[in-house]
């Protein structure tokens, strides 16, 4: 499934005809990197395949003064059909990616401690800024903010409540992890660590 098609087919479906940087200002707005795969500077790109393949048309182009001419794109009717497919698909998967971290964690059984402390206090860092970057319960962000925006901001905060908390755990345990040595492995170090906590 690809977020960024189905975030223009849906802003079109949503919206009404627009031009690319009006979908870009959305997707800004709405803090769509935030919460999604999608990229404002990806979008312009995606305007034209969506058009090459007949899912949205040019319906005008519009200019303002001495500014460069725009053109304004409309959902067709096998975009409308696009768009529930790639919706249907995205409501049906569920998965979640493995993090390249989990990887590096079992196979850095020869850093020292503080090495690896370093590292995950720098990467609590990073995901306290993105925390903070993120609207609170009840607030709103833009004007129009859904209750399903409220629901996808709210999922997004909670997501890296969750790797905060973990990241928290590593750093409590970065002594144990270190003495496993360089033999720690699936099993083993980490991995078993969490099983004999469980037993």
């Amino acid at each position: 499934m690809n977020p960024t098609r189905l975030f223009v087919l849906g802003a079109l479906a949503r919206h009404g005809p627009m031009y690319g940087h009006q979908i870009r200002r959305d997707a800004r707005m709405d803090r769509a990197d935030l919460w999604s795969d999608v990229r404002p500077g990806s979008l312009y790109g995606a305007l034209h395949r969506l058009a090459a393949e007949g899912l949205i048309e040019p319906v005008r182009t519009e200019q303002a003064g001495h500014r460069p001419a725009r053109t304004v794109y409309a959902i067709t009717t096998e975009g409308r059909r696009e768009l529930r497919t790639l919706r249907a698909e995205a409501l049906s998967e569920v998965g979640r990616r493995p993090d390249p971290v989990d990887l590096a964690l079992v196979m850095s059984g020869d850093l020292d401690e503080d090495v690896l402390r370093g590292y995950i206090e720098d990467r609590i860092r990073a995901l306290e800024a993105q925390a903070a970057r993120h609207i609170r319960p009840g607030e709103r962000a833009w004007p129009g903010q859904t209750a399903a925006d409220d629901l996808v901001v709210e999922h997004a905060r909670l997501r890296i409540d969750a790797e905060l908390a973990w990241h928290r755990l590593v750093l409590d345990r970065a002594g144990k992890l270190a003495a496993a040595g360089p033999a720690a492995g699936p099993g083993r170090g980490v991995a078993g660590a969490g099983r004999g906590a469980a037993s």
